[in-house]
């Protein structure tokens, strides 16, 4: 079913919340789109840096494109970069999308992508914790990403420079206890906030084999996923 700036919980698209999960639950969603997307299984978040190496546009790609072709929603958060492509991938490959965003539903950030969340919110699934006339910011995004390693069953980081907002996304899925990968071409610049992750529970991903993703997600919701056809 199609919504336009419906509220919803946290639970609506988890199930009961561990107490954890409840802690660093916003009280309240807001979502435009495919409702179904909300329980579609399996949700996995693609992140990085907003200017990321031709390489790295690469592997966003084929990342998410494989994850969408096994029936995973991708889920990212409509910034430039490795973000919009991971989005646009896994819409050209036929699959679903989820853009969890810093600002109210209205409103588009980066400006560019305003066409970009406007398919998301028809086709696919928006969704931001921010209500309508709530002011953005800066801080409004590290709880985006807080909402969407919540939503997300596991959080991929592509690339990110030595100072990157991405490294706060990599902290709320490690608090969550969601899996955590780390590209390895990531991990060979030896960013010191990469190895604090790998020592609370980070996995480092090869750049070449992508399927060891799915070992990673929870066994129920990765078997769906490798059964589906679409």
């Amino acid at each position: 079913m199609r919504v336009v700036n419906q509220r919803v919980n946290a639970s609506d698209f988890l199930g009961p919340l561990s107490s954890v999960e409840e802690a660093n639950a916003p009280k309240r969603l807001c979502v435009s789109g495919d409702t179904a997307i909300m329980m579609a299984g399996l949700r996995v978040a693609v992140v990085g840096t907003r200017k990321p190496s031709e390489a790295g546009r690469r592997r966003t790609h084929r990342l998410a494109t494989m994850l969408a072709k096994r029936g995973v929603v991708v889920v990212s958060g409509l910034a430039k970069g490795v973000d919009t492509i991971a989005h646009k991938a896994a819409i050209s490959a036929g699959g679903r999308t989820m853009a969890v965003i810093g600002t109210a539903l209205s409103k588009a950030y980066p400006a560019e992508n305003r066409e970009l969340q406007n398919r998301i919110a028809e086709e696919h699934l928006l969704v931001s914790e921010f209500e309508e006339g709530s002011s953005g910011g800066r801080w409004t995004f590290p709880k985006r990403n807080r909402t969407m390693a919540l939503l997300s069953d596991a959080t991929v980081i592509i690339e990110a420079g030595l100072k990157s907002g991405t490294e706060n996304q990599g902290w709320e899925a490690i608090r969550l206890g969601r899996p955590l990968l780390l590209l390895q071409s990531l991990l060979d610049t030896g960013h010191p906030w990469l190895k604090r992750l790998l020592d609370y529970g980070a996995v480092p991903l090869s750049d070449d084999n992508f399927d060891d993703v799915m070992a990673e997600l929870p066994p129920t919701k990765s078997r769906e996923a490798e059964d589906a056809v679409f």
